[in-house]
Parts: C-alpha cells; sequence; structure tokens
C-alpha cells in the first residue's frame, strides 16, 4: 500500500546507516565531514522528492503530518549521530529548515493551504488581487521546494486526500479527482 503508515522511512535509514559507516570507513579523515554533508543534502532532497513529487498515487492526509514529521526526525538524527560528530548539529538544522517548513504546510487545514497558495501566486505573478471570474495561473515549477513557493503549496494541495483539495484542484485547475 502506498499509504504513509505503511511506508515508513525506519528500513532505509538502515541501509542509510551501514553506508555511510562504509563511507567514512573508505574515506580520508578530510573528506569525511564533506561527504556525509554532501548525503545528507541528498537525502533531505530525496525525503521531498517522495512527499512532493511522489506521483499521483502518492496521497496523504493531513492526520499523516505526524508520521511524516517524526520520520524526518529520525533522517535528521542520523546526521546528528553519524561519525561520531562529523556534522554540527546546528548545520543539520540549518539544512532541515526547508524541508521542515514543507511539512509544517503539510500539517495546515486545506482552506489555509488553498488561501496561502491564492495569496502567493497572485503576488508572485503580478496579478494583485483576484477579480470575480479571474482563474488563478498555473505557477511555474521551479525546481527549489519551498514552503512559500506557490508549485510547492500546489503540490501538497495535490497529494492532500480529502474533499476540500480535490474541489479546489477540480474548480481552479480541471485537474481530475484522485484515487
Amino acid at each position: 500500500m502506498d499509504d504513509v503508515a505503511n511506508a515508513r522511512i525506519r528500513p532505509a535509514l538502515r541501509i542509510l546507516k551501514q553506508n555511510l559507516t562504509l563511507m567514512t570507513g573508505i574515506l580520508t579523515d578530510r573528506a569525511q565531514a564533506l561527504a556525509i554533508k554532501e548525503v545528507m543534502k541528498a537525502s533531505f532532497e530525496a525525503f521531498l522528492m517522495v512527499l512532493l513529487a511522489g506521483g499521483s498515487s502518492r496521497v496523504f492526509y493531513r492526520s499523516d503530518h505526524e508520521m511524516i514529521e517524526e520520520d524526518f526526525e529520525s533522517l535528521k538524527r542520523v546526521f546528528c549521530t553519524c561519525g561520531e560528530g562529523l556534522i554540527a548539529e546546528e548545520v543539520v538544522e540549518r539544512e532541515a529548515e526547508v524541508v521542515e517548513g514543507i511539512i509544517a504546510l503539510m500539517g495546515q487545514i486545506t482552506e489555509q493551504l488553498v488561501e496561502d497558495f491564492s495569496i502567493v501566486t497572485c503576488e508572485k505573478s503580478g496579478i494583485g488581487l483576484m477579480g470575480s471570474g479571474q482563474k488563478l495561473p498555473m505557477p511555474p515549477t521551479t525546481g527549489r521546494w519551498n514552503r512559500s513557493d506557490p508549485n510547492t503549496i500546489l503540490r501538497v494541495l495535490c497529494h492532500r486526500n480529502d474533499t476540500a483539495s480535490n474541489q479546489f484542484l477540480k474548480r481552479t485547475f480541471q485537474l481530475a479527482k484522485r484515487r
């Protein structure tokens, strides 16, 4: 099944820890911290890709927010404890900020997401306030996830499994109901 409860991160973390241990054993001391930091950045980006670009069968309920948050905390802990302090906790926290902001979006009610999406879409496209009968434009894909990026908010709405998001997406962009 594609639901969050049946796709937790723990099995992947065991493999990641084994590979990080192997990598630090192979690399010289000088290269270890940089390599671990780059793997951390790639891991955080991959986590977001699963959440925001995981395909049409990948849907989330608002109540899944807590499990997703817990999984990301587990991922962060791997890098905080990896290699006896190769990466400072502050560095991990700084790199995690974008992901945590997006996970926070997943915990918001759909109506708030729709409002936030409408506001940032209008601001970024230069429309200003929406007039009656005016349609929101499809935001461009920036390739940079961020909680204030209209495309990121739209992706959270697209993967949200509830009636309000389905109705908004169908009304605004003629996107068919998922599942």
